[in-house]
């Protein structure tokens, strides 16, 4: 069984749609196995995307994560991670395909309402981020 980390970013979170979201996961075969509400902090945020701290759109990504509370969740469930990929659409939503997340939630690239691990390897590394093993069920 596959987990994936979910992010519902600041913009979906102040749109008020959080459980439209969560529906989309359940309703396509994935199952919230934890999930917390919070506010990162700067040094989270450019700590989790450490990732793209050379790319020139990293200030401005960090700025966006902590201008808000963000829903993380594990996802889990057949092929989650994928699937979870396929649930969001396309990183700019006006590329994403109809009835997707971001198609659906997103206002533009920076404010695109979901973030999702992009390989097993960086969901274990995501996911232990944010989670204990043992708030894991």
């Amino acid at each position: 069984m596959e987990q994936t980390l979910s992010i519902i970013k600041p913009d979906a979170v102040a749109k008020g749609v959080i459980g439209k979201i969560f529906d989309r996961f359940e309703s396509n075969g994935l199952r919230i196995a934890a999930t917390k509400k919070l506010q990162l902090s700067r040094i989270e945020a450019k700590n989790f995307y450490a990732v793209h701290k050379e790319r020139p759109f990293f200030n401005d990504l960090v700025d966006f994560m902590i201008s808000g509370p963000v829903v993380v969740s594990v996802l889990e469930g057949e092929n989650a991670m994928q699937k979870n990929r396929d649930l969001m659409g396309a990183t700019n939503p006006k590329e994403a395909k109809a009835g997707t997340i971001r198609a659906d939630f997103a206002e533009n690239i920076d404010a695109n309402a979901v973030h999702g691990s992009d390989s097993l390897e960086n969901a274990d590394t995501e996911i232990a981020f944010f989670f204990a093993s043992k708030d894991i069920s």
